[in-house]
Parts: structure tokens; sequence; C-alpha cells
């Protein structure tokens, strides 16, 4: 679960749940299982994680780059709301 150090408490909605929903559904199935394999691949690895730093300033060439090109239509801004997904929507269920 996410914990939101600047509020001191477990963030337990999704923000901007209207446009994420129209983002995600732009994104084919293998395009989000790839995305979440990956976010699980990194989020195992620790136990704090900052958004911000997942994946990185440039997304090119990665599972990420569809977030932006595709499911945010090139809107710079809109992919970095669209990467916060605090109810876990990444995470692949196995």
């Amino acid at each position: 679960m996410l914990y939101s150090i600047n509020e001191n408490r477990y963030i337990k909605r999704t923000p901007h749940l209207e446009e994420y929903m129209s983002w995600i559904g732009r994104l084919s199935r293998d395009e989000i299982i790839a995305i979440k394999d990956e976010l699980n691949r990194r989020i195992t690895q620790d136990d704090i994680h900052t958004s911000s730093w997942i994946p990185g300033k440039d997304w090119s060439g990665t599972v990420f780059q569809p977030i932006y090109e595709k499911a945010c239509l090139r809107n710079y801004k809109a992919r970095y709301v669209f990467r916060r997904d605090p109810l876990g929507s990444f995470k692949r269920k196995r």
C-alpha cells in the first residue's frame, strides 16, 4: 500500500480516476502486462519507492513509452499523473 509522507496517511483512492480510466483504455493488454511486470520487478527489489523516480526522465525504448505516446497522447504533464496509481492497478495479479 502507498503511504503519503507529506499527508502522514495511507493513500486509498486513485486521484484523477476519470482521466486514468481513459488513459488506460488506450493501451493494449500486452502493453499493460509489460508495464505491470516491469513495475513489479522494480518494486520487489526494495521497501521504499518514489513514483517520480520510476521509470526515470527518459522513457524512450522502455515498456513505459506507450504511456506517454498512446495513453497520454504525448501530454508531458499527464504522464506524471498517469504513473501515480495509488490503488495498485498496475500491480499484476498472478
